[in-house]
C-alpha cells in the first residue's frame, strides 16, 4: 500500500476515507500534499472496491486553509513571469488537480468540513458532490486582503453558490467569515451537525450511497456534472451515451427482484 506523508487513506467497506493530515498548518497544502491527493484520485478510478470517498481534515480546527504560504509557491519567478513559464498566457495553477473531477474521478465524494475552509480549500469543495459541515466551521477567501486577486477559487465556486454570495465572499476577503448556518442557507452545504456527529453523518451518507449499484450511481453523477458544466441542452445531447454506458442489466434485475421480494428502505427525513 502506498505510504503518504501529508494525507491518510483508510478503507471502511466500500468507502475510502481521505484525510488531509497537516494539522500543524491547518491542513494547508504544499506540493507534496497536492501530489499525494492527485495520486489518490487517479488510483481510485481503477479500484472497484471503492464506491464512495469521504474527504475530511485532521483535527477540529480546520478543514484546510488552502495553499501553504510558507512554501515557495510564489506567483512570479526571477524573470517576472507566472510560475516559471515563458509568458503570462501560460500558468501552472498549483491547485489545478486537487479536485476529483479534475483528475477524472467520477465516484461520489462526500466532503465533511470540520473547521475553517478558506482560499485554496475551495478547489476541493467545488468538486465535491455532497458537502456537510460541523456547526463551528467557517468559510472565507482572504486573497484580496493580502494583495492577491481571487480568480480560480470564485470561478469554481460559482457552481456551488449564488453569484451575489461569491462576490461578497471574495470581495470582503478576511473581513468576514461565512458561518456553517449561512453556508447551508445558500446551498453550499446540505447539512450542519455538531463536531462530534460529523464523522458519523459522513459515514451514513457514504455507506448509503455505496450500498447501491455503483454503475448506476456513477452514471448519474456523470450526467448531473455534465449538465452543470455544459448546460442543459448540450448535456441532453450526451444523455443517451451516458445512459447506455451506465446500463447494468444485472444490477437492474437484482433491484427488481429485491423490490418484488418486498425490500423497502426506511428512509431518514432531512
Amino acid at each position: 500500500m502506498t505510504e503518504y506523508t501529508r494525507i491518510t487513506l483508510e478503507r471502511d467497506g466500500y468507502v475510502a476515507w481521505l484525510t488531509l493530515n497537516r494539522p500543524e498548518v491547518h491542513n494547508a497544502f504544499d506540493t507534496t500534499m497536492q501530489q499525494e491527493i492527485r495520486s489518490v484520485w487517479r488510483s481510485l478510478r481503477s479500484d472497484d472496491d471503492v464506491r464512495a470517498v469521504v474527504l475530511i481534515g485532521s483535527g477540529d480546527k480546520s478543514f484546510s486553509v488552502g495553499i501553504d504560504r510558507n512554501q515557495d509557491f510564489s506567483a512570479l519567478d526571477d524573470s517576472g513571469t507566472l510560475y516559471g513559464t515563458s509568458n503570462d498566457f501560460m500558468y501552472d495553477d498549483p491547485g489545478e488537480d486537487l479536485g476529483p473531477k479534475s483528475c477524472d474521478l467520477w465516484k461520489p465524494v462526500i466532503c465533511a468540513v470540520n473547521g475553517m475552509a478558506c482560499g485554496g480549500a475551495f478547489y476541493l469543495l467545488s468538486e465535491a458532490d455532497i458537502v456537510i459541515s460541523a456547526e463551528h466551521a467557517t468559510f472565507f477567501d482572504p486573497h484580496v486582503t493580502y494583495g492577491m486577486a481571487a480568480v480560480y477559487e470564485p470561478m469554481k465556486m460559482l457552481q456551488r453558490m449564488p453569484l451575489g454570495e461569491v462576490l461578497r465572499l471574495s470581495l470582503l476577503g478576511a473581513h468576514e467569515h461565512m458561518s456553517a448556518q449561512t453556508a447551508m442557507r445558500i446551498g453550499l452545504v446540505s447539512e450542519v451537525c455538531t463536531s462530534g456527529q460529523l464523522r458519523q453523518r459522513a459515514k451514513w451518507i457514504a455507506d448509503a450511497v455505496s450500498s447501491q449499484p455503483p454503475l448506476a450511481v456513477q452514471a448519474t453523477l456523470r450526467a448531473i456534472w455534465a449538465a452543470n458544466d455544459l448546460g442543459r441542452l448540450e448535456a441532453l445531447s450526451m444523455a443517451p451515451a451516458i445512459l447506455a454506458n451506465g446500463f447494468d442489466r444485472a444490477g437492474m434485475e437484482a433491484g427488481n427482484a429485491a423490490f418484488a421480494d418486498g425490500l423497502r428502505i426506511d428512509p431518514q427525513i432531512r
